[in-house]
């Protein structure tokens, strides 16, 4: 019974380690909780392509959008966590639960659900204006809006979304009142701009770059703390005295409760993706860098970041959708 006992002592810790090595034993999942086309998705596909190179084994993407990003968000949340299931999402993940928070609903998930493994990248938003208009600097902007507080209007992704935030936190440090114009997406938010609907709004680099060199857009600062790689020589809010920080970025997550092991692998695989030279170029091809941090720097991005929109969020309020 005794050499029993000790042939298990030794056998399990093995068992456990081939288990480790042997991932992935399947195809890998990265869901995507948003339509084809956004910054999860573009980001998602390159990275699964790469990514199947080194694991020996098929990735595959599934976009399942609804409830922004809920949906996709709900089903990686109620799987079985063994790895094999990823999520590519932003920070709808916590602008989706404090905003139920402040209406007093249910959340459809609880944070503790997912896991984050690993940001792929975190683009600073900007700030932009038509070409046409007269504001050359921030500081244009904000005395042109102070002079007729309430007439200047700023169009966004919809509310609570994260460039309804970014603008709502700029507001609040430079002492403005501005109009929402909340849209259906990033996109249009720009169309609003480029109709001359509104005064000003913000996007991600790689979004108003092709507007920004085709003369339609200028760029006035980014809400970022390092110099952006395709505009370096846009000021940052905060080198201009504005107390703000927002960022269109881009993570990696699984379920909640993974095996070490079998995480410690995952983490492994993901690094060895993201470092890739062909993942970095694909890209770079989209003006988006790779700003690449394993779990414990993400976890310590993310939660920085979920403060600050929490603040922001509760400072917005409540808001009516219809104006």
């Amino acid at each position: 019974m005794t050499r029993w006992i000790l042939a298990c002592g030794l056998v399990l810790p093995a068992l456990a380690a081939h288990a480790a090595e042997a991932f992935p034993s399947r195809p890998i999942s990265i869901i995507v909780p948003n339509p084809p086309g956004g910054m999860n998705d573009i980001t998602a596909r390159p990275f699964a392509a790469v990514m199947q190179a080194h694991a020996k084994q098929p990735v595959v993407v599934q976009n399942k959008p609804g409830g922004a990003s809920a949906v996709g968000t709900v089903y990686v949340a109620e799987l079985r966590p063994d790895g094999h299931n990823l999520l590519m999402s932003t920070a709808n993940l916590y602008l989706v639960i404090e905003r139920n928070k402040l209406y007093n609903e249910p959340a459809t998930y609880r944070l503790d659900q997912i896991a984050p493994v690993a940001l792929m990248s975190a683009d600073p938003l900007v700030m932009v204006v038509q070409t046409e208009s007269p504001y050359m600097t921030v500081k244009d902007l904000v005395d042109a809006a102070k002079a007729k507080p309430g007439t200047f209007a700023f169009s966004s992704s919809g509310p609570y979304g994260i460039t309804h935030v970014d603008i709502a936190m700029f507001n609040h440090a430079a002492g403005l009142t501005m109009r929402h114009v909340p849209t259906t997406g990033g996109g249009p938010a720009l169309v609003q701009l480029l109709g001359g609907h509104v005064q000003v709004t913000s996007g991600a680099p790689a979004s108003v770059y092709p507007h920004v060199k085709a003369n339609k857009m200028r760029v006035l600062a980014h809400w970022g703390v390092k110099p952006i790689g395709v505009m370096p020589d846009v000021p940052s809010l905060q080198s201009l005295g504005y107390d703000v920080e927002a960022y269109l970025w881009v993570g990696l997550f699984t379920t909640a409760g993974v095996p070490e092991p079998t995480f410690k692998v995952l983490r492994e695989l993901v690094g060895k993706t993201a470092r890739d030279p062909q993942f970095v170029d694909a890209l770079g091809k989209i003006n988006n860098v790779v700003d690449y941090r394993d779990t414990p720097d993400f976890k310590k991005f993310f939660d920085d970041d979920h403060q600050r929109m929490a603040v922001a969020i509760q400072r917005i309020g409540k808001v009516d959708a219809k104006k």
